[in-house]
C-alpha cells in the first residue's frame, strides 16, 4: 500500500506501480467517490457505454429471478409452523 502526501494546493500523485497496473496514463480522468467515510480513486473510463457493454451478458434474466424467488418463498412457506386459529 503505497502513502502519498497532499500539498498545500490539495495535488496528490498516483504512485508509478499503481499507474502501471491500472494503465493509467497522463491525460486519463480519474474521479474521487467519497462513500461511507472513505475516499476511492477511480479510473473513468474514455466511452462509459463501451466499457459497460456485455456487463449483464450471461446474468439470469428478470423471469428467471422472479421465478427462483417465488420457489424459495414457497419453500420458507412450508417451513414454518402454521399459524393457530383463534378458538371462538
Amino acid at each position: 500500500m503505497a502513502a502519498v502526501k497532499v500539498s498545500k494546493k490539495g495535488w496528490v500523485v498516483i504512485p508509478k506501480e499503481i499507474r502501471e497496473r491500472h494503465n493509467i496514463r497522463p491525460g486519463d480522468k480519474v474521479q474521487f467517490v467519497d462513500f461511507a467515510g472513505n475516499i476511492a480513486l477511480v479510473r473513468v473510463p474514455e466511452d462509459p457505454l463501451a466499457s459497460a457493454r456485455g456487463l449483464l451478458k450471461g446474468g439470469t434474466s428478470m423471469k428467471e429471478y422472479l421465478e427462483e424467488k417465488r420457489r424459495e418463498l414457497e419453500e420458507e412457506e412450508r417451513g414454518l409452523p402454521q399459524p393457530r386459529q383463534p378458538k371462538r
